[in-house]
Protein backbone atom coordinates (compact mmCIF):
# COMPACT_ATOMS: atom_id res chain seq x y z
CA UNK A 1 0.00 0.00 0.00
CA UNK A 2 2.75 2.03 0.86
CA UNK A 3 4.44 1.76 -2.56
CA UNK A 4 1.45 1.97 -4.22
CA UNK A 5 0.57 4.90 -2.76
CA UNK A 6 3.94 6.57 -3.58
CA UNK A 7 3.70 5.41 -7.23
CA UNK A 8 0.20 7.09 -7.73
CA UNK A 9 1.54 10.18 -5.81
CA UNK A 10 4.04 10.22 -8.92
CA UNK A 11 2.34 9.90 -11.58
CA UNK A 12 -0.41 12.79 -10.13
CA UNK A 13 2.95 15.23 -9.86
CA UNK A 14 3.77 14.21 -13.34
CA UNK A 15 0.47 14.58 -14.82
CA UNK A 16 0.12 17.97 -13.09
CA UNK A 17 3.73 18.77 -14.51
CA UNK A 18 2.76 17.86 -18.02
CA UNK A 19 -0.14 20.01 -17.71
CA UNK A 20 2.19 22.68 -17.08
CA UNK A 21 4.45 22.36 -20.00
CA UNK A 22 1.75 21.16 -21.92
CA UNK A 23 0.23 24.67 -21.43
CA UNK A 24 3.29 26.58 -21.91
CA UNK A 25 4.06 25.02 -25.58
CA UNK A 26 0.23 25.38 -26.15
CA UNK A 27 0.63 28.88 -25.29
CA UNK A 28 3.37 29.77 -27.73
CA UNK A 29 2.49 27.92 -30.47
CA UNK A 30 -0.92 29.73 -30.10
CA UNK A 31 0.05 33.23 -29.63
CA UNK A 32 2.86 33.35 -32.31
CA UNK A 33 -0.07 31.85 -34.25
CA UNK A 34 -2.02 35.36 -33.73
CA UNK A 35 0.84 37.16 -34.83
CA UNK A 36 1.53 34.92 -37.93
CA UNK A 37 -1.81 36.46 -39.01
CA UNK A 38 -0.16 39.72 -40.19
CA UNK A 39 -1.84 41.75 -42.70
CA UNK A 40 0.22 40.48 -45.99
CA UNK A 41 -0.56 43.87 -47.76
CA UNK A 42 0.55 45.96 -45.00
CA UNK A 43 3.89 43.80 -45.03
CA UNK A 44 4.26 43.92 -48.70
CA UNK A 45 4.28 47.35 -49.65
CA UNK A 46 4.92 48.87 -46.06
CA UNK A 47 7.47 46.20 -44.33
CA UNK A 48 5.39 46.16 -41.07
CA UNK A 49 4.09 43.18 -39.08
CA UNK A 50 0.72 44.49 -37.81
CA UNK A 51 -2.44 41.86 -37.29
CA UNK A 52 -5.94 43.81 -38.87
CA UNK A 53 -8.26 42.56 -35.75
CA UNK A 54 -11.17 42.55 -38.19
CA UNK A 55 -9.45 39.90 -40.45
CA UNK A 56 -10.92 41.42 -43.73
CA UNK A 57 -14.62 41.65 -42.53
CA UNK A 58 -14.41 45.32 -41.55
CA UNK A 59 -15.50 44.55 -38.33
CA UNK A 60 -12.98 46.01 -36.00
CA UNK A 61 -12.55 44.48 -32.65
CA UNK A 62 -10.05 42.82 -30.69
CA UNK A 63 -12.25 40.13 -29.59
CA UNK A 64 -11.88 38.61 -32.72
CA UNK A 65 -8.22 38.02 -32.45
CA UNK A 66 -9.77 36.14 -28.58
CA UNK A 67 -11.78 34.15 -30.61
CA UNK A 68 -8.66 32.98 -32.55
CA UNK A 69 -6.73 32.76 -29.47
CA UNK A 70 -9.18 30.48 -27.71
CA UNK A 71 -9.86 28.56 -31.04
CA UNK A 72 -5.57 28.20 -31.23
CA UNK A 73 -5.20 27.05 -28.10
CA UNK A 74 -8.38 24.12 -27.71
CA UNK A 75 -7.22 22.92 -30.97
CA UNK A 76 -3.83 22.31 -29.38
CA UNK A 77 -5.47 20.38 -26.39
CA UNK A 78 -7.86 17.82 -28.63
CA UNK A 79 -7.59 14.95 -29.28
CA UNK A 80 -6.08 13.55 -32.50
CA UNK A 81 -8.43 11.89 -35.40
CA UNK A 82 -7.62 8.08 -34.09
CA UNK A 83 -7.96 9.15 -30.39
CA UNK A 84 -11.09 10.65 -31.32
CA UNK A 85 -12.46 7.23 -33.10
CA UNK A 86 -10.85 5.23 -30.86
CA UNK A 87 -12.44 6.83 -27.71
CA UNK A 88 -8.46 6.77 -26.39
CA UNK A 89 -7.93 9.49 -23.52
CA UNK A 90 -4.61 10.71 -22.66
CA UNK A 91 -2.94 10.98 -19.01
CA UNK A 92 -3.35 14.74 -19.33
CA UNK A 93 -7.24 14.88 -20.02
CA UNK A 94 -6.90 19.00 -20.85
CA UNK A 95 -8.88 21.36 -22.35
CA UNK A 96 -9.21 25.03 -22.66
CA UNK A 97 -11.55 26.69 -20.31
CA UNK A 98 -10.56 30.37 -20.86
CA UNK A 99 -8.59 32.53 -23.75
CA UNK A 100 -8.41 36.22 -23.36
CA UNK A 101 -6.93 39.03 -24.59
CA UNK A 102 -5.80 41.54 -21.39
CA UNK A 103 -3.66 44.10 -23.06
CA UNK A 104 -2.80 45.51 -26.34
CA UNK A 105 -0.52 47.98 -28.26
CA UNK A 106 -1.89 49.13 -31.80
CA UNK A 107 -0.33 51.10 -34.87
CA UNK A 108 -1.54 54.81 -33.43
CA UNK A 109 -1.18 54.19 -29.68
CA UNK A 110 0.68 57.39 -28.38
CA UNK A 111 0.28 59.56 -31.00
CA UNK A 112 1.67 56.74 -33.37
CA UNK A 113 4.76 55.38 -31.67
CA UNK A 114 4.01 52.07 -31.62
CA UNK A 115 4.06 52.19 -35.97
CA UNK A 116 7.16 53.95 -35.64
CA UNK A 117 8.92 51.70 -33.18
CA UNK A 118 7.98 48.98 -35.92
CA UNK A 119 9.43 51.43 -38.71
CA UNK A 120 12.98 51.84 -36.66
CA UNK A 121 12.85 48.12 -36.42
CA UNK A 122 12.25 47.97 -40.16
CA UNK A 123 14.90 50.18 -41.39
CA UNK A 124 17.37 49.54 -38.59
CA UNK A 125 20.51 48.37 -41.58
CA UNK A 126 19.79 51.56 -43.29
CA UNK A 127 23.29 53.27 -43.31
CA UNK A 128 21.25 56.79 -41.92
CA UNK A 129 24.15 59.22 -42.09
CA UNK A 130 25.16 58.95 -45.78
CA UNK A 131 21.78 58.77 -46.77
CA UNK A 132 20.14 61.91 -44.77
CA UNK A 133 23.67 63.95 -44.66
CA UNK A 134 23.26 66.28 -47.72
CA UNK A 135 19.56 66.73 -46.60
CA UNK A 136 20.47 67.58 -42.97
CA UNK A 137 22.66 70.13 -44.21
CA UNK A 138 21.27 71.72 -47.03
CA UNK A 139 18.54 72.50 -44.54
CA UNK A 140 20.70 73.64 -41.65
CA UNK A 141 21.72 76.03 -44.44
CA UNK A 142 18.44 77.54 -45.95
CA UNK A 143 17.92 78.31 -41.93
CA UNK A 144 20.98 79.55 -40.97
CA UNK A 145 20.71 82.09 -44.51
CA UNK A 146 16.98 83.29 -43.21
CA UNK A 147 15.33 82.08 -46.65
CA UNK A 148 12.70 80.47 -44.18
CA UNK A 149 11.81 83.53 -42.79
CA UNK A 150 12.24 86.18 -45.40
CA UNK A 151 9.02 87.13 -46.59
CA UNK A 152 10.05 89.09 -49.75
CA UNK A 153 6.51 89.67 -50.95
CA UNK A 154 5.54 91.20 -47.55
CA UNK A 155 8.23 93.34 -48.10
CA UNK A 156 7.01 94.30 -52.02
CA UNK A 157 3.94 95.05 -50.77
CA UNK A 158 5.07 97.77 -48.09
CA UNK A 159 7.35 98.88 -51.02
CA UNK A 160 4.33 99.45 -53.14
CA UNK A 161 2.18 101.11 -50.37
CA UNK A 162 4.47 103.59 -50.30
CA UNK A 163 4.33 103.94 -54.19
CA UNK A 164 0.66 104.33 -53.81
CA UNK A 165 0.92 107.08 -50.53
CA UNK A 166 2.73 109.70 -52.65
CA UNK A 167 0.43 111.75 -54.93
CA UNK A 168 0.98 112.04 -58.50
CA UNK A 169 1.23 115.40 -60.18
CA UNK A 170 -2.06 116.10 -62.45
CA UNK A 171 -2.46 117.30 -65.97
CA UNK A 172 -5.26 119.11 -68.11
CA UNK A 173 -6.53 116.28 -70.67
CA UNK A 174 -8.38 116.46 -73.97
CA UNK A 175 -11.53 117.36 -72.38
CA UNK A 176 -10.24 120.34 -70.34
CA UNK A 177 -10.48 117.99 -66.89
CA UNK A 178 -7.29 118.04 -64.60
CA UNK A 179 -6.77 114.12 -64.79
CA UNK A 180 -3.98 112.80 -62.73
CA UNK A 181 -0.82 110.98 -64.19
CA UNK A 182 -0.09 107.08 -64.06
CA UNK A 183 3.68 106.40 -63.51
CA UNK A 184 3.68 103.44 -65.38
CA UNK A 185 5.74 101.31 -63.51
CA UNK A 186 7.31 98.53 -65.42
CA UNK A 187 7.55 96.51 -62.24
CA UNK A 188 3.59 96.39 -62.67
CA UNK A 189 3.45 93.92 -65.24
CA UNK A 190 5.14 91.15 -63.20
CA UNK A 191 3.19 92.00 -60.53
CA UNK A 192 -0.06 91.69 -62.20
CA UNK A 193 0.59 87.92 -62.82
CA UNK A 194 1.29 87.28 -58.79
CA UNK A 195 -2.49 86.44 -58.74
CA UNK A 196 -2.31 83.49 -61.13
CA UNK A 197 -0.43 81.94 -58.72
CA UNK A 198 2.55 79.82 -58.16
CA UNK A 199 2.15 76.49 -59.98
CA UNK A 200 -0.01 77.99 -62.68
CA UNK A 201 2.45 80.00 -63.59
CA UNK A 202 5.52 77.49 -63.04
CA UNK A 203 4.20 74.41 -64.77
CA UNK A 204 2.81 74.85 -68.23
CA UNK A 205 1.09 72.43 -68.80
CA UNK A 206 -1.32 71.44 -66.49
CA UNK A 207 -2.77 68.41 -67.30
CA UNK A 208 0.44 66.31 -65.77
CA UNK A 209 -0.68 67.48 -62.03
CA UNK A 210 -2.96 64.56 -60.62
CA UNK A 211 -6.44 64.85 -59.73
CA UNK A 212 -6.77 62.72 -56.73
CA UNK A 213 -8.53 63.90 -54.30
CA UNK A 214 -9.89 62.13 -51.07
CA UNK A 215 -11.92 62.95 -48.20
CA UNK A 216 -10.20 62.76 -45.18
CA UNK A 217 -12.66 62.51 -42.75
CA UNK A 218 -12.48 58.69 -43.49
CA UNK A 219 -8.99 58.43 -42.39
CA UNK A 220 -6.58 57.99 -39.24
CA UNK A 221 -5.44 61.86 -39.22
CA UNK A 222 -9.38 63.10 -39.23
CA UNK A 223 -11.02 60.21 -37.38
CA UNK A 224 -11.11 59.41 -33.66
CA UNK A 225 -8.65 56.38 -33.08
CA UNK A 226 -8.54 53.21 -31.59
CA UNK A 227 -6.63 52.83 -28.43
CA UNK A 228 -5.02 50.32 -26.79
CA UNK A 229 -4.07 49.66 -23.28
CA UNK A 230 -0.99 51.44 -22.95
CA UNK A 231 1.09 47.83 -23.39
CA UNK A 232 4.28 48.86 -24.87
CA UNK A 233 3.26 52.25 -26.48
CA UNK A 234 6.03 54.33 -25.58
CA UNK A 235 9.33 54.98 -27.05
CA UNK A 236 11.67 57.47 -27.12
CA UNK A 237 12.89 58.75 -30.80
CA UNK A 238 16.10 60.16 -31.02
CA UNK A 239 17.72 62.85 -33.51
CA UNK A 240 19.82 60.23 -35.64
CA UNK A 241 16.28 57.44 -35.53
CA UNK A 242 14.19 60.97 -37.04
CA UNK A 243 16.38 60.17 -39.99
CA UNK A 244 15.80 57.11 -40.24
CA UNK A 245 11.59 58.02 -40.11
CA UNK A 246 12.94 60.28 -43.44
CA UNK A 247 14.75 58.00 -45.03
CA UNK A 248 11.48 55.36 -44.88
CA UNK A 249 9.21 58.02 -46.16
CA UNK A 250 11.49 58.42 -49.15
CA UNK A 251 11.44 55.00 -50.00
CA UNK A 252 8.25 53.83 -49.33
CA UNK A 253 6.37 57.37 -50.86
CA UNK A 254 5.57 58.72 -54.30
CA UNK A 255 5.92 62.48 -54.89
CA UNK A 256 5.56 64.55 -58.11
CA UNK A 257 7.62 63.54 -61.01
CA UNK A 258 7.97 60.33 -59.29
CA UNK A 259 4.33 58.76 -58.71
CA UNK A 260 3.29 55.13 -58.21
CA UNK A 261 0.28 53.51 -59.29
CA UNK A 262 -0.57 51.79 -56.24
CA UNK A 263 -0.92 55.39 -54.79
CA UNK A 264 -4.27 56.68 -54.31
CA UNK A 265 -2.85 60.44 -53.94
CA UNK A 266 -0.01 60.15 -56.40
CA UNK A 267 2.14 63.00 -54.18
CA UNK A 268 2.65 61.32 -50.81
CA UNK A 269 5.61 62.92 -49.48
CA UNK A 270 3.84 66.23 -50.66
CA UNK A 271 0.89 65.05 -48.47
CA UNK A 272 2.98 64.45 -45.32
CA UNK A 273 4.45 68.04 -45.63
CA UNK A 274 1.01 69.75 -46.25
CA UNK A 275 -2.13 67.43 -45.24
CA UNK A 276 -4.18 68.68 -48.16
CA UNK A 277 -7.20 66.33 -49.40
CA UNK A 278 -5.95 66.50 -53.15
CA UNK A 279 -2.65 66.25 -54.99
CA UNK A 280 -3.32 69.75 -56.84
CA UNK A 281 -3.32 71.12 -53.26
CA UNK A 282 -0.61 69.82 -51.99
CA UNK A 283 1.84 70.93 -55.21
CA UNK A 284 0.29 73.58 -54.51
CA UNK A 285 1.54 74.35 -51.60
CA UNK A 286 5.17 72.95 -52.49
CA UNK A 287 4.79 75.10 -55.00
CA UNK A 288 4.25 78.37 -52.30
CA UNK A 289 7.03 76.96 -49.78
CA UNK A 290 9.56 76.95 -53.17
CA UNK A 291 8.67 80.09 -54.24
CA UNK A 292 8.83 81.50 -50.69
CA UNK A 293 12.51 79.99 -50.21
CA UNK A 294 13.54 80.90 -53.82
CA UNK A 295 12.35 84.64 -53.37
CA UNK A 296 14.78 84.85 -50.11
CA UNK A 297 17.58 83.49 -52.11
CA UNK A 298 17.35 85.61 -54.93
CA UNK A 299 16.93 88.90 -53.35
CA UNK A 300 19.82 88.30 -51.77
CA UNK A 301 21.63 87.96 -54.99
CA UNK A 302 20.17 90.89 -56.52
CA UNK A 303 20.23 93.28 -54.49
CA UNK A 304 23.96 92.48 -54.18
CA UNK A 305 24.61 92.65 -57.20
CA UNK A 306 25.88 96.52 -58.16
CA UNK A 307 25.68 95.76 -61.94
CA UNK A 308 21.48 94.33 -62.33
CA UNK A 309 21.06 97.05 -59.21
CA UNK A 310 22.47 99.53 -61.20
CA UNK A 311 20.34 98.82 -64.28
CA UNK A 312 16.58 99.09 -62.30
CA UNK A 313 17.76 102.38 -61.03
CA UNK A 314 18.77 103.98 -64.58
CA UNK A 315 15.09 102.90 -65.41
CA UNK A 316 13.56 104.45 -62.07
CA UNK A 317 15.69 107.30 -62.25
CA UNK A 318 14.29 108.06 -66.16
CA UNK A 319 10.98 107.19 -65.58
CA UNK A 320 10.21 109.48 -62.24
CA UNK A 321 12.39 111.84 -64.44
CA UNK A 322 10.10 112.16 -67.35
CA UNK A 323 6.97 112.14 -64.26
CA UNK A 324 8.39 114.88 -62.60
CA UNK A 325 8.59 112.71 -59.47
CA UNK A 326 12.15 112.27 -58.62
CA UNK A 327 10.85 111.03 -54.98
CA UNK A 328 9.67 108.09 -56.21
CA UNK A 329 13.11 106.62 -57.55
CA UNK A 330 14.54 104.47 -54.71
CA UNK A 331 10.94 103.42 -54.07
CA UNK A 332 10.46 102.74 -58.04
CA UNK A 333 13.88 100.75 -58.21
CA UNK A 334 13.19 98.74 -55.42
CA UNK A 335 9.40 97.48 -57.02
CA UNK A 336 11.57 96.55 -60.06
CA UNK A 337 14.33 94.62 -58.26
CA UNK A 338 11.29 93.30 -56.32
CA UNK A 339 9.42 92.28 -59.79
CA UNK A 340 13.02 90.81 -60.89
CA UNK A 341 13.53 88.35 -57.88
CA UNK A 342 9.80 87.08 -57.96
CA UNK A 343 10.46 86.70 -62.48
CA UNK A 344 13.58 84.83 -61.31
CA UNK A 345 12.04 82.64 -58.61
CA UNK A 346 8.92 81.43 -61.26
CA UNK A 347 11.73 80.55 -63.78
CA UNK A 348 13.49 78.41 -60.94
CA UNK A 349 9.90 76.51 -59.48
CA UNK A 350 9.82 76.30 -63.59
CA UNK A 351 13.33 74.46 -63.81
CA UNK A 352 12.57 72.35 -60.96
CA UNK A 353 9.17 71.26 -61.90
CA UNK A 354 11.05 70.06 -65.22
CA UNK A 355 13.64 68.23 -63.47
CA UNK A 356 15.81 70.52 -63.72
CA UNK A 357 18.56 71.58 -60.64
CA UNK A 358 18.52 75.24 -58.94
CA UNK A 359 21.62 76.18 -56.45
CA UNK A 360 20.53 77.25 -52.79
CA UNK A 361 22.12 80.22 -53.49
CA UNK A 362 22.17 82.25 -56.79
CA UNK A 363 25.61 83.66 -58.64
CA UNK A 364 26.02 85.43 -61.78
CA UNK A 365 26.78 82.37 -63.84
CA UNK A 366 23.13 80.24 -62.36
CA UNK A 367 21.15 83.87 -62.92
CA UNK A 368 18.44 83.36 -65.73
CA UNK A 369 16.47 86.14 -66.66
CA UNK A 370 17.93 89.80 -67.76
CA UNK A 371 16.05 92.87 -67.00
CA UNK A 372 14.58 93.06 -70.34
CA UNK A 373 13.49 89.02 -70.55
CA UNK A 374 11.74 89.72 -66.88
CA UNK A 375 8.78 91.83 -68.15
CA UNK A 376 7.68 88.97 -70.46
CA UNK A 377 9.32 85.87 -67.85
CA UNK A 378 6.61 83.66 -69.08
CA UNK A 379 8.07 83.69 -72.72
CA UNK A 380 11.27 82.75 -71.36
CA UNK A 381 10.82 80.14 -68.94
CA UNK A 382 13.72 77.48 -70.27
CA UNK A 383 13.86 73.87 -68.54
CA UNK A 384 16.41 74.59 -65.98
CA UNK A 385 19.54 72.76 -67.26
CA UNK A 386 22.12 73.49 -64.86
CA UNK A 387 24.48 70.98 -63.86
CA UNK A 388 24.72 72.18 -60.27
CA UNK A 389 22.07 72.74 -57.19
CA UNK A 390 19.36 70.97 -55.69
CA UNK A 391 16.75 69.39 -57.26
CA UNK A 392 12.81 69.51 -56.71
CA UNK A 393 12.91 66.18 -54.18
CA UNK A 394 16.03 67.78 -52.40
CA UNK A 395 13.85 70.79 -51.62
CA UNK A 396 11.10 68.92 -50.53
CA UNK A 397 12.61 66.23 -48.08
CA UNK A 398 13.69 69.18 -46.47
CA UNK A 399 10.55 70.84 -46.45
CA UNK A 400 9.37 67.41 -45.14
CA UNK A 401 12.17 67.27 -42.18
CA UNK A 402 11.04 70.45 -41.01
CA UNK A 403 7.33 69.05 -40.83
CA UNK A 404 6.23 68.33 -37.26
CA UNK A 405 6.72 64.78 -36.66
CA UNK A 406 3.46 63.96 -35.43
CA UNK A 407 2.03 65.28 -38.06
CA UNK A 408 4.05 62.88 -40.69
CA UNK A 409 3.41 60.02 -38.47
CA UNK A 410 -0.54 60.38 -38.52
CA UNK A 411 -0.56 61.75 -42.28
CA UNK A 412 1.64 58.34 -43.37
CA UNK A 413 -1.22 56.60 -41.56
CA UNK A 414 -3.80 57.97 -43.77
CA UNK A 415 -1.45 56.72 -46.80
CA UNK A 416 -1.45 53.19 -45.15
CA UNK A 417 -5.17 52.83 -45.42
CA UNK A 418 -5.41 54.85 -48.65
CA UNK A 419 -3.28 52.47 -50.47
CA UNK A 420 -4.32 49.27 -48.46
CA UNK A 421 -8.13 49.94 -49.11
CA UNK A 422 -7.34 49.38 -52.69
CA UNK A 423 -6.08 45.78 -52.34
CA UNK A 424 -8.83 42.76 -52.28
CA UNK A 425 -10.24 41.67 -48.99
CA UNK A 426 -9.27 45.27 -47.50
CA UNK A 427 -12.01 47.74 -47.97
CA UNK A 428 -12.85 48.54 -44.34
CA UNK A 429 -8.94 48.54 -43.38
CA UNK A 430 -7.98 50.58 -40.47
CA UNK A 431 -4.31 51.02 -38.89
CA UNK A 432 -5.86 51.90 -35.58
CA UNK A 433 -7.17 48.41 -35.37
CA UNK A 434 -3.62 46.46 -36.39
CA UNK A 435 -2.33 44.91 -33.00
CA UNK A 436 1.26 45.11 -32.59
CA UNK A 437 1.63 43.59 -28.94
CA UNK A 438 -0.98 41.79 -26.60
CA UNK A 439 -0.96 39.87 -23.86
CA UNK A 440 -2.62 36.62 -23.53
CA UNK A 441 -3.92 34.85 -20.17
CA UNK A 442 -4.98 31.00 -21.12
CA UNK A 443 -6.73 29.09 -18.20
CA UNK A 444 -6.78 25.43 -19.03
CA UNK A 445 -8.83 23.07 -16.92
CA UNK A 446 -8.30 18.82 -16.87
CA UNK A 447 -10.77 16.36 -16.33
CA UNK A 448 -8.84 15.15 -13.18
CA UNK A 449 -9.65 18.62 -11.33
CA UNK A 450 -7.10 20.74 -12.02
CA UNK A 451 -6.62 24.07 -13.75
CA UNK A 452 -3.56 25.80 -14.96
CA UNK A 453 -3.48 29.61 -15.37
CA UNK A 454 -0.59 31.59 -17.45
CA UNK A 455 -0.05 35.09 -19.16
CA UNK A 456 2.45 35.99 -21.38
CA UNK A 457 3.19 39.45 -23.74
CA UNK A 458 3.89 38.67 -26.93
CA UNK A 459 4.63 40.93 -30.40
CA UNK A 460 6.73 40.93 -33.35
CA UNK A 461 9.83 42.25 -31.48
CA UNK A 462 10.09 40.06 -28.16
Amino acid sequence: MIIMSLILALYQGARIGAIKMKTECVADISMNSILAEYNRELYEQYGLFMVDTSYGTGKHSITNTEEHLRKYVQKNFERSTVGKLTGKTTMLGAYCKEAKITGTSFAADNKGTVLNRQILAYMAGEPVGALMIDVVSNTQTLQDAGFDTTDVEAMASENQAQIDAIELPTIINDKGEEEQITLGNPADIVNSQKGIGALNLAIKDKSVISKAAVDLSQYASHRELNKGTGLRDYEEISASEKLLLEQYYYEKCSRYGEEMDKALLKYQLEYLAFGQSSDYGNLEKMAETLLFWREASNMLYLFNCSAKVEEAELIALALTAIMLVPELKDLVKYSILFAWTFAESIADLHALFSGGRVPLFKSDSTWKLSLTNMFSFRDHLGDGGESEGLLYEDYLRMRLLMTDLEKKTLRLMDIMEMDIRRTSGNAQFKIDHCLDTFCGEIEVASMFGYDVKIERVYGYEE
